[in-house]
């Protein structure tokens, strides 16, 4: 066995390498024992390590609790058309949820939950670094932007300064309407893909951003 796998040329871990130690991590401190008892795996993420968006939705369905993967159903397919209308594939993104282990019933998350599942997602920002954070549905906004109010602030960027494990760091918060919300409302569906239309843009102005300095 090849034990210097996920160890790149400089002898640092690779970004995958430290995402699926963090997924071993969550495993080994069982944070929520009851939510991990009435689930059937834990859902940490699925993606490119080294993708410029990140999509952050709240807890895994059922269907993603089957497959152990964020955004696998009607949410996630519809997800899927919006990456492809903006030429990007799911596999170019990075896509998570707050809590890792879906709730009773698909009940919302309690604030409890988030609250202890908060420093493993923040390590996830940390290993991946993107460019862009797209929250999507109001509890994942406003756990970077406890102001926010969706129906004002969807599709709008906010920059704000994340505190990391080694670093402060200023990122870009992008604040969206839920999928699976907006399937149901026709209205919110169309603000939705209008919002998504922005993302290109957004990422083009930070590069910019990135290349004056």
């Amino acid at each position: 066995m090849n034990f210097l796998l996920g160890i790149e040329k400089d002898g640092a871990m690779s970004k995958q390498a430290q995402l699926d130690e963090l997924k071993a991590q969550i495993l080994e401190d069982d944070p929520t024992p009851e939510l991990r008892s009435g689930a059937t795996q834990l859902v940490f993420g699925v993606g490119d390590p080294d993708a410029d968006i990140v999509f952050i939705g709240e807890a895994p369905g059922k269907n993603e609790d089957e497959q152990g993967e964020p955004f696998v159903g009607a949410a996630g397919k519809f997800l899927n058309e919006m990456l492809e209308s903006i030429h990007l594939k799911r596999a170019q993104v990075y896509i998570t949820n707050i809590v890792k282990y879906r709730p009773p019933n698909n009940r919302d998350p309690e604030p409890e939950e988030k609250k202890v599942f908060l420093p493993y997602l923040i390590r996830q920002i940390d290993i991946i670094k993107p460019k862009i954070i797209a929250t999507l549905g109001r509890h994942s906004g406003g756990l970077f932007l406890p102001e926010l109010k969706i129906s004002q602030d969807h599709g709008q960027p906010k920059r704000i300064t994340l505190k990391l494990a080694q670093e402060n760091i200023k990122t870009v918060i992008l604040p969206l309407y839920h999928p699976a919300a907006a399937l149901y409302n026709g209205s919110q569906r169309q603000v939705l893909i209008d919002d998504f239309m922005k993302i290109p843009e957004i990422i083009n102005l930070i590069n910019k951003e990135t290349e004056r300095k």
